[in-house]
């Protein structure tokens, strides 16, 4: 009976406490490996009380990752432009985490995550509501990818490095900077703390090497020096200069998908600054480029730099985002205006020459392809200029015209030219058959009846 009774009894359970992730970790155990065997050959570390990065600006996410890999031993970092940014009092959109842990053994640490890329592996950790954080493993300056050292019969210890090996094989100074999440101090392998403080865009090393080695890395610093307002350094810049034709070695959709961030950016009044002072405006946008030079005056550059000033405002005042189709038109429109092709197709009454319009889309913008609701609705954006003009200068507003869904977007696109141009703009609000005209048809009705259903068949 003895015995049964104390099988009945049950041990209390011992509460364990909850990690407060703002609160300073204490214990040996709390704190990783040492970082360098001799310190006075180390890099530059900016404690704490003299930096201004809380854990408060970082992600919740982000600070699960970087403390569970520290508690297992590991080294883990906030790197790239998410320390960049944190610096500048910005707020950083992605929070990525380098490590020394090799990616199978984050992916056993973490459940919800996968190991992706072929080229270089890294890990993606997920979390609810659709946050990815991106982990990868501090690699060496190798020439050869995952895939090729493989085929080469090259380990891990061949592909993945140190801290500052991985520090040195960065793009720019100002993304070489590490946040240890052990003691909250700032690790600088490259000089990028002096360079955000006066304000310089360097490249790390021999810039000409970088360029030659990855020419996307000359779009990403005038990126960085556009968004930053921050000055190339002259070597750096004369590189670019010297070095603008290889950007068409690189991969054509990469090249895409880089021009494609900074025209949607809200900086893109100072990148096409840059981009066209350095000739890689040239490079870039092959089919665009004759528009430029066929027009000896100058009026075209700036109606094209003014045009993508106001672009910007739009892009910073409009609540609801735009999509690629917007950003392509604003491009391409301040140097259709002034072509002949573009005015011969100037009609004498209202119509959408769509066909016309989607034949020149493809040729400016060669080699870049694009989705086909994009290259379609580009045309309608640009298409939409003429019967928005004809409208204006007559002074009535046919409700084909306006009645169309493309037409807010139309009217934004014709009065970020006409305020390029200082001319008179045309306000929503000065049309009042708009105004008016707030029914919807609903899909599926016809005459306010919908449409009868017929049973489906038995086979």
């Amino acid at each position: 009976m003895a015995l049964k009774a104390s099988r009945q009894t049950k041990r209390p359970r011992k509460k364990v406490a909850k990690r407060n992730l703002f609160e300073i970790p204490k214990g040996p155990q709390d704190f990783q490996k040492p970082l360098f065997d001799d310190i006075g050959n180390g890099p530059n570390i900016i404690p704490r009380p003299k930096h201004c990065i809380s854990r408060k600006n970082i992600d919740k996410e982000a600070l699960k990752v970087l403390y569970r890999l520290k508690d297992h031993g590991y080294l883990a970092y906030l790197v790239g432009g998410s320390v960049r940014d944190l610096l500048l009092g910005k707020r950083p959109k992605d929070f990525d985490i380098g490590t020394d842990a090799t990616p199978e053994e984050v992916r056993r640490l973490f459940r919800f995550s996968r190991i992706i890329g072929k080229r270089f592996r890294l890990v993606h950790v997920y979390f609810r509501g659709g946050k990815i954080i991106e982990v990868s493993t501090f690699r060496k300056q190798i020439e050869l990818d995952d895939r090729e050292a493989q085929r080469e019969g090259l380990g891990p210890d061949s592909i993945f490095g140190t801290p500052m090996e991985d520090a040195f094989r960065r793009d720019l100074t100002i993304n070489g900077l590490f946040y240890n999440i052990s003691d909250f101090s700032i690790i600088d392998y490259v000089g990028g703390i002096d360079d955000l403080k006066a304000g310089v865009i360097r490249t790390i090393g021999d810039p000409e090497r970088r360029f030659i080695r990855d020419p996307v890395r000359m779009m990403r610093a005038i990126r960085h020096a556009s968004r930053t307002g921050f000055r190339i350094d002259k070597v750096t810049w004369k590189a670019i200069c010297t070095h603008a034709p290889k950007i068409k070695l690189c991969a054509i959709p990469r090249v895409r998908d880089e021009w494609l961030k900074d025209i949607k950016s809200g900086f893109s009044a100072h990148w096409i600054k840059y981009m066209l002072e350095s000739s890689l405006f040239k490079e870039v946008f092959p089919g665009l480029w004759p528009l430029l030079e066929k027009n000896e005056d100058k009026r075209v550059k700036r109606t094209l730099v003014a045009m993508m000033k106001e672009v910007d405002k739009v892009v910073r005042e409009s609540e609801s985002e735009h999509g690629d189709a917007f950003f392509l038109a604003a491009l391409s429109y301040p140097l259709l205006h002034f072509s002949k092709r573009w005015i011969a197709l100037q009609p004498e009454k209202i119509r959408w020459p769509t066909h016309e319009i989607r034949a020149i889309f493809d040729e400016i913008f060669f080699p870049y392809d694009f989705k086909r609701s994009d290259r379609d609705l580009t045309a309608q954006l640009l298409s939409s200029q003429w019967p928005i003009s004809i409208c204006a200068s007559k002074g009535r507003w046919q409700k084909r015209v306006y009645n169309k869904v493309t037409f807010p977007e139309a009217l934004t696109l014709y009065n970020c030219l006409k305020r390029a141009l200082k001319e008179p703009v045309i306000e929503l609000s000065a049309i009042p058959q708009v105004l008016k005209n707030k029914k919807v048809a609903k899909r599926g009705r016809k005459n306010g009846y919908r449409k009868k259903r017929h049973p489906r068949k038995e086979v």
